[in-house]
């Protein structure tokens, strides 16, 4: 389960390319990673990823962590969010 992230938060979606023999390991990497979520995975090694995190720089910083891991061949941001505090904006 992913920590709530305090506004304001960076909500990105990845997909993950990765060895479908190496999928346990990743599970367990991305669980250990705060604010990383694995929503699904195919038997060809393709999994869908969410980052939350504090500031554009972590979100970078997440990222580039998730591509270093062993097994991952590829990751692609495929959407990224900006939240703010809603009672700030009243």
């Amino acid at each position: 389960m992913v920590n709530p992230v305090s506004c304001p938060a960076h909500i990105s979606s990845l997909i993950v390319a990765a060895r479908p023999e190496g999928i346990e390991g990743l599970r367990a990497a991305f669980a250990a990673l705060p604010g990383v979520e694995l929503h699904a995975v195919a038997e060809d090694g393709r999994l869908i990823v969410t980052v939350e995190t504090a500031s554009e720089e972590a979100t970078v910083e997440r990222f580039e962590t998730i591509r270093q891991l062993p097994d991952v061949l590829s990751a692609a941001m495929v959407y990224h969010r900006y939240e703010t505090d809603p009672d700030e904006e009243a």
